[in-house]
């Protein structure tokens, strides 16, 4: 059913851009961080982040203004409840994906030229610079993921399994993950080179650093490991067109045991493309990002496991965000 919408709506909708740039300029600025000690002077934070006094004295109104953080007479203040979500050192903080937003808001805002041109938009690094925006993308996966891994493995009722290979498997969130819920596994983590420090740093933290083997690359050009009869493909499909998935799958199946599954942990379409709305904008997120990377129906990918080699291609868990779960097993196996 179409909103009936009126002019007060649409600007305000228009407008919605406004206060997510307030946060992720912060966010970029890693201004929290400043903010954790104790309260500052608008002096102090300026000079603590190098920014203009004048510009920093609107942006720190803005987001009292906004209720992120308190203005008490000359000096700004974070609470502690606060602090936990947006400061670096916290446990539970979601600054890195605030962080990686930064990077798809400058994405975002060439859309009308990706719309017109059909190209991704052109790559501009944050006032970060590029490595730290690559490492707060990397640090944002842990974000979405941690939280919900462990309840949405439970849920899935798997079979054991012996050697799990987690395809792009980023910090390594879903195979500590896996192998705390079978503690008789083993696993690889394949990614790319600059990722695996990251991953061998956060698998020994974990304590399951021993039973993990890490292999660096690119599955777009190398082979992927073989001997696994577990595979695990998070969030990576909608990276990748179809005809890259197919190659993918088909790299997946090549090294899959005789009896080895599949699962598919990424967005899931209706048919029209239009639910879940998540996913729709979604698909312009990697519009702006890839040049054939998309949210895609479940038929799509049930004909793409197939034409990989797969069979009994199944929908495991159906979610309106990022976690539908798609399973497959190699084809001629049992």
């Amino acid at each position: 059913m179409i909103k009936e919408w009126n002019a007060d709506d649409l600007l305000a909708l228009a407008r919605g851009y406004q206060s997510a740039c307030i946060l992720i300029s912060a966010a970029e600025l890693e201004l929290f961080d400043v903010l954790e000690e104790a309260d500052q002077t608008v002096e102090a934070v300026s000079k603590d982040v190098g920014a203009d006094i004048r510009a920093i004295t609107v942006l720190l109104d803005a987001l009292s203004a906004l209720g992120i953080i308190e203005k008490r007479g000359k000096e700004y203040h974070l609470s502690a409840p606060a602090a936990l979500l947006l400061t670096s050192r916290s446990p539970v903080t979601v600054l890195p994906m605030l962080q990686h937003q930064a990077t798809c808001l400058r994405r975002w805002s060439q859309l009308a030229t990706v719309v017109q041109t059909g190209r991704p938009a052109e790559r501009r690094p944050g006032i970060l610079g590029e490595a730290r925006d690559q490492d707060a993308f990397i640090r944002a996966m842990e974000v979405v993921s941690a939280p919900i891994a462990s309840k949405l493995i439970d849920q899935l009722h798997l079979p054991s399994f012996r050697h799990l290979l987690d395809v792009g498997g980023a910090s390594g969130t879903w195979t500590i993950t896996f192998l705390r819920a079978y503690p008789e596994a083993t696993a690889t983590l394949f990614d790319l080179p600059h990722v695996i420090p990251m991953a061998e740093e956060r698998l020994a933290a974990a304590g399951v650093g021993a039973r993990v083997h890490l292999v660096a690359g690119d599955f777009t050009t190398k082979s992927l490991p073989a001997g696994a009869d577990l595979a695990w493909v998070s969030a990576i499909v909608h990276q990748n067109s179809r005809e890259q998935n197919i190659r993918l799958f088909t790299s997946i199946a090549r090294a899959l045991t005789e009896d080895g599954r599949l699962l598919i942990r990424d967005v899931m379409m209706d048919d029209a493309r239009t639910s879940p709305v998540d996913g729709a904008l979604f698909a312009i997120n990697m519009l702006t990002a890839t040049n054939g990377g998309g949210t895609f129906t479940f038929e799509e990918l049930r004909e793409d496991l197939v034409a990989a080699g797969f069979a009994d291609v199944a929908v495991l868990r159906h979610d309106e965000g990022m976690n539908s779960i798609v399973t497959a097993r190699k084809a001629g196996s049992r």
